[in-house]
């Protein structure tokens, strides 16, 4: 008998997960062309998978409202979305520690906080209150798009958190290509040797592939440099979500808040640290690591396009030019900040 219950439950479970892969699927599978046109397009032609991405998303936008499809794009910019910042912890290794050294470690993380504390500080002068304010200066500070889209999923929602999203990572990828041209050029004028160039593009361009260009456009040394720097701001994005997803539950003084508020160390951080963890300690295969590393990347691309699936153009232009600015004077800062501090070490 019990045999025969168990095998009812199973068929049960096997049924229902047939249909809400059914109900996912068509979305997804939308998001992942737009994905692979991105990336195919930007090893063709240098462009940035993740802003071609969400411009694709956007300009297919009426997808979102699709009855067959609204499901999956939005399990795609949620769920799909947090296991790709989960496994962007096997990017991180012990080697960015023992080859950066204490000071430069110590300026990097410093540069992030003071960076953050500055957007919170500074976001009222341009109309702003802190959601705005933390989403644009963590992007700046820790790794541009995926760390905007992973602050994202801590924030509380209201209406206009998708448009917020979608203005951060056009903003950021677009101010971190101008950056890859520019800061090289910068350091030149400063005086910075080939180290220190590294070092200042490391922990300035604010997304990974702008760091790799602009490194290695100076020199290997430079680019190696650049890399592990860059690798060490996205360690900082775990420590960071947790210590803002404590303070959000803490902020979060109304009974409906307090039902909805989210864990204290979201599921993806726990994910994130552990894989980082394990990658530090050499116990996890190259294999795997290739593995992951390229799956967390394709994950955050069908992400970012399901988000622009879900937007509508005039959305993001209500934004306005105060948002320019903020994301603009964030960007100064963390440069300044940087290029004096290295300047004077």
């Amino acid at each position: 008998m019990s045999k025969i219950i168990n095998k009812k439950q199973n068929l049960e479970y096997l049924g229902n997960l047939s249909r809400k892969l059914k109900l996912l699927l068509p979305g997804i599978l939308i998001a992942a062309i737009i994905a692979l046109a991105s990336q195919f397009i930007a090893n063709h032609y240098g462009a940035p998978a993740m802003l071609l991405a969400l411009l694709f998303g956007i300009s297919l936008n009426f997808l979102g409202d699709e009855p067959h499809s609204k499901s999956g794009i939005a399990f795609g910019s949620q769920q799909l979305l947090r296991l790709g910042v989960a496994l962007l912890g096997v990017r991180i290794s012990s080697e960015v520690i023992t080859l950066l050294g204490w000071p430069i470690i110590l300026l990097v993380v410093l540069s992030v906080i003071a960076t953050i504390g500055f957007g919170l500080s500074v976001s009222r002068l341009f109309g702003f209150r802190a959601r705005f304010a933390f989403l644009s200066a963590g992007a700046v500070a820790i790794c541009g798009a995926s760390a905007a889209m992973a602050i994202a999923a801590i924030l509380p929602k209201d209406d206009r958190s998708e448009e917020r999203l979608i203005f951060t990572v056009v903003g950021v990828t677009l101010l971190s290509t101008v950056s890859m041209i520019i800061y090289p050029i910068v350091s030149v004028l400063i005086g910075f040797d080939e180290r220190a160039t590294g070092i200042f593009i490391g922990a300035t361009v604010h997304d990974v592939a702008q760091v790799v260009g602009a490194g290695f456009s100076v020199s290997d040394e430079t680019g190696n440099i650049a890399t592990l720097v860059k690798l060490l701001r996205v360690v900082m994005l775990a420590p960071i979500i947790v210590i803002a997803a404590v303070a959000i539950r803490r902020l979060a003084d109304t009974k409906h808040e307090k039902e909805s508020r989210p864990p204290i160390i979201p599921m993806f951080v726990f994910g994130f640290v552990a894989l980082a963890i394990l990658r530090s300690t050499n116990l996890i295969p190259d294999i795997f690591i290739h593995v992951a590393s390229e799956s967390s990347r394709w994950l955050l691309l069908i992400a970012i396009a399901s988000v622009g699936l879900k937007t509508v153009p005039k959305d993001i232009l209500s934004v306005g030019l105060a948002a320019v600015a903020l994301l603009v004077v964030e960007t100064a800062f963390l440069a300044s900040l940087v290029g004096f501090a290295l300047k004077i070490l």
